[in-house]
């Protein structure tokens, strides 16, 4: 059985240094680099009084309209009780309201309420200028490239199928 383990002293450690070439070492430098990212986009959200598992709520909210709470949980990766209180959060905040949902008693659809998307458009505002700054270590063009190497890694082709 220990002849089919690789050798400890040979195999690639994981790690999320540069030049890492383990297997885990992309998705590693991809949770550093959210890591960072959310950070830096927490600052420009805590003067408007959210964070960012609120903004990421409000996000869908704009993209798909009023979304049922289930739907918000599987859209933003928040198990059903977190989505319940970032819900009760932006209801007490003003910032969404649930609504019933017509042939369904049980089931609430949650709304962006116009505060709420005024906050969406200052949140943009507020991130602007810090935007820039998660990408000052990057060339001419390199932005671009990132993003779409991103998108790419979010968004893979063969899931549109």
């Amino acid at each position: 059985m220990a002849a089919d383990l690789p050798d400890r002293n040979s195999a690639a450690r994981a790690t999320d240094r540069p030049g890492d070439a383990s297997p885990f070492a992309l998705g590693l430098l991809l949770r550093r680099a959210h890591w960072h990212a959310a950070a830096v986009m927490g600052e420009a959200l805590r003067p408007l009084g959210v964070e960012l598992r609120h903004f990421a709520v409000l996000i869908v909210l704009v993209n798909r309209g009023p979304t049922v709470q289930r739907d918000l949980a599987a859209a933003t990766g928040t198990d059903k009780a977190g989505i319940m209180r970032v819900v009760d959060d932006l209801e007490r905040k003003g910032l969404a309201v649930r609504k019933a949902v017509p042939g369904d008693r049980r089931v609430r659809a949650v709304e962006i309420t116009p505060q709420g998307l005024e906050l969406f458009d200052a949140a943009h505002a507020a991130a602007e200028p810090l935007a820039d700054r998660l990408a000052m270590d990057l060339g001419p063009g390199e932005t671009e490239q990132l993003r779409d190497l991103l998108t790419r890694l979010a968004h893979p082709a063969h899931d549109d199928v």
